[in-house]
């Protein structure tokens, strides 16, 4: 038998044990829920694109070499 990697054993884990509550499906969604949250919906309003704002790749590659320096520099 071919084991299988780690990801789908867990997700097949909590199938498995989800299937046999009362509200699994209930919890399921809400976990499906609270994922597209966390990815989604927060992305948008919380991590802006700054790099959006630069027309060509050196000038993205120019801005984030000075953000790292800037940012090792301890004053």
């Amino acid at each position: 038998m071919k084991k299988k990697i780690l990801p789908v054993r867990i997700f097949e884990f909590y199938l498995e044990g989800f299937k046999s509550l009362e509200w699994g499906r209930t919890l399921w969604i809400i976990i499906l829920i609270k994922l597209f949250i966390m990815f989604v919906v927060l992305r948008i309003f919380f991590f802006p694109r700054f790099l959006n704002q630069f027309d060509s790749v050196p000038e993205k590659q120019e801005y984030v070499s000075n953000e790292l320096i800037d940012r090792a520099i301890i004053p």
